[in-house]
């Protein structure tokens, strides 16, 4: 296989298992969002997720030397824009469908094409402008700020995605300079701290109570689980680990415009997990958004490519 293919073979693999287990990731936070709060959930998967990146990750990829940085500032803010992110992409799906606040979340790559032109200086044609408006009424479609069913909850996917934006406009301006284990690294530190933190302001429950179930997400106490929940928090660690890494590794050493079509089946795993574990079967207008807010952010990646858009990183080490 020439190196090119070969380049192209181990982005899209690495991006088609971290997909999968970005998926995992999701189901198993929605899955405990109805009995934990949403920092002892992360403070737990963090921890294993930090403890794996050091003893085994960081061996793999240039040893513990990695951890050192010239450039903590911009570490410092992809942490705070991944936390953003988390946060809001977590308390929707609490309350909402999962394939609705992931076919709103995938509106991210847009708005990195917008933010890329405003705080890196990329030039973006009408063709790329087109897409961005395509995908947004993809969202509008999904969200349907008018109908009778829409709750500001519906808003929390589309703040990740554009705090998601801030995290990969970061990733883009660091470029190669930094190892894919190092920004995991500094991720799973990020989600270590700022949990910790809620965890000693909210942790004991004391404004917990509020109907509103994303709300309650993250006022809800600190109780021990049962073994099996203990171990799906546990597992969740592992999980965000590998995902973090692989697709880290996919956009470092492939064009994006080759791995992130491969990514859009994220939404197709969160319908299938949507309706044989909730029931939850999407609407018309849910398919009609998917497909415009997919079919728009396939678009900008081929068009990135074929113009020559430097590599990227749209998901590196832990939207989710």
């Amino acid at each position: 296989m020439a190196p090119t293919s070969r380049s192209a073979a181990v982005g899209i693999s690495c991006a088609l298992g971290a997909t999968v287990f970005f998926s995992l990731n999701d189901l198993s936070i929605k899955f405990l969002s109805g009995d934990y709060p949403l920092h002892q959930i992360v403070f737990v998967r963090a921890a294993v997720a930090l403890l794996i990146t050091l003893v085994i990750i960081m061996p793999l990829d240039g040893g513990w030397a990695a951890l050192k940085t010239r450039r903590p500032g911009i570490h410092l803010i992809r942490g705070v824009c991944v936390v953003v992110a988390n946060s809001a992409f977590f308390a929707g799906i609490a309350a909402m469908p999962l394939a609705d606040a992931s076919a709103i979340f995938f509106v991210a790559p847009l708005f990195i094409t917008g933010l890329s032109v405003v705080f890196l200086g990329e030039v973006v044609g009408l063709r790329r402008w087109i897409a961005v408006v395509v995908g947004l009424l993809g969202v509008v479609i999904v969200v349907r700020p008018t109908g009778a069913g829409f709750t500001v909850v519906a808003l929390l996917p589309a703040i990740a995605a554009l705090a998601y934006a801030g995290l990969q406009t970061m990733t883009r301006y660091t470029g190669m300079s930094e190892r894919a284990s190092t920004m995991s690294f500094y991720i799973q530190l990020t989600f270590l701290v700022v949990t910790g933190g809620l965890a000693l302001a909210l942790g004991d429950g004391r404004f917990a109570g509020s109907e509103n179930e994303a709300l309650e997400f993250f006022l809800r106490p600190w109780v021990m689980p049962p073994t099996m929940d203990g171990l799906i928090m546990l597992a969740l660690g592992a999980v965000s680990a590998c995902a973090g890494y692989l697709i880290s590794q996919a956009y470092r050493g492939t064009d994006a415009g080759v791995v992130a079509p491969f990514e859009y089946t994220a939404l197709l795993l969160a319908v299938f997990w949507g309706i044989v574990i909730w029931g939850e079967w999407p609407v018309w207008s849910t398919w009609i958004g998917i497909v415009l807010i997919a079919g728009s952010g396939i678009f900008v990646a081929l068009r990135e490519a074929k113009l020559e858009a430097k590599p990227s990183a749209k998901r590196v080490a832990g939207r989710r």
